[in-house]
């Protein structure tokens, strides 16, 4: 079966595949652009966009950190990404992921408004309040990630209630994803939770809402994947795992390495100062933060609002800014690598354009 387009409000994307956002530095100018060239759709993150170009784009730093929400979350260094990007895929549509557990979402999603960004996608909690910060910029589409029907249920009702506004797409979340999850590490197991089992509920929602495609995400990496969501009901599919083994994805050549490395067994939920669970591989440093000697939690960069200035870092045993952006760095002693349960199937790295190619059209 050949795919059809995806439809984001005013935005048409040629291959209904959407790349996932991965911060600190996973996909960035590189990934984004290149995948958006190819005819999906590439996604920015927005989380530690202080470390891009070597942070160089950052006023104050504190151990060689980017110090405060303000300058982790640099806006010049989110501009100069998207710039960068728009310069491999002109005007095609380009999208931002801003996360809702940090701090200064409403000033990182006007940045990337302002940046040039066509979409913004938010996760990591209920974004209620999304659309106030996009007020000046009407044709900007805005997606927000949900993990059940309730959930799309809230934001629609709160949306059209305040706003007069409706998501223009939905991203649909399993727990089978890299990264934070939307629910405890109990529901993460249940059968009602898993994806195959969300998406109909979902797209049933967002219909009586006026048709909002439903995107899914969470454990899908390949062609007969996609056809499975497609005839569940979705209009599309977010990816983020498969997309590091491209050459063009902008994690360090070490981040590559430990997922290629990975045993099924090593890809784990753990505990989060964000306060969701979080899946990644087990390396040096989820040992030594199971035996607490993890390096030392300094909150430098106050990164998201659920931690409280460190309080919930102390209390999981790590710092969340430091570790992601160590294994942006290549610091394979210290990092935190994120990757969905799929990510012991990568065996290679090839580019983007490949990629796409064994995604619409088989392997």
């Amino acid at each position: 079966m050949s795919f059809k387009s995806l439809k984001i409000g005013k935005y048409t994307i040629d291959k209904p595949i959407v790349q996932g956002g991965m911060g600190v530095g996973i996909s960035w100018d590189q990934l984004a652009g290149t995948v958006s060239n190819e005819g999906g759709l590439g996604v920015v993150s927005s989380v530690g966009t202080g470390y891009y170009e070597s942070k160089s784009h950052v006023k104050k730093l504190v151990a060689d950190r980017p110090l405060d929400a303000l300058n982790f979350y640099s806006k010049e260094g989110l501009t100069a990404i998207v710039k960068n990007a728009r310069k491999i895929c002109g005007d095609k549509p380009l999208a931002v992921n801003v996360l809702y557990a940090i701090n200064d979402y409403g000033r990182v999603v006007t940045d990337a408004c302002e940046a040039g960004a066509n979409m913004i996608i938010t996760g990591a909690g209920l974004p209620t309040n999304m659309p106030e910060f996009t007020a000046d910029y009407p044709d900007v589409a805005l997606i927000p990630i949900v993990s059940s029907a309730k959930a799309l249920k809230i934001i629609c009702k709160r949306w059209q209630k305040r706003y007069n506004r409706l998501p223009d797409a939905v991203i649909l979340e399993g727990p089978k994803s890299g990264g934070h999850q939307g629910f405890t590490y109990e529901q993460c197991g249940l059968p009602e939770n898993q994806l195959e089992n969300l998406v109909k509920p979902v797209v049933e929602e967002a219909a009586l809402w006026g048709d909002i495609p439903v995107i899914a995400a969470g454990g899908i990496w390949d062609k007969n994947d996609i056809e499975e969501m497609m005839a569940l009901g979705a209009s599309g599919v977010q990816m983020g795992t498969r997309f590091i083994g491209t050459h063009e994805c902008d994690a360090h050549a070490n981040f590559k390495d430990v997922l290629l490395a990975a045993k099924e067994e090593d890809i784990q939920l753990m505990g989060s100062p964000v306060g969701y669970p979080a899946r990644g591989v087990r390396t040096n440093l989820t040992a030594l933060v199971e035996k607490r000697e993890g390096p030392a939690i300094k909150c430098i960069s106050n990164c998201v609002a659920p931690c409280n200035r460190g309080e919930e870092a102390k209390a999981v045993g790590f710092c969340i800014a430091d570790r992601l952006s160590d294994a942006y760095e290549g610091n394979k002693e210290l990092g935190l690598f994120f990757s969905g349960t799929n990510g012991y199937r990568l065996t290679e790295i090839i580019s983007v354009k490949e990629l796409m190619i064994k995604l619409t059209q088989g392997e």
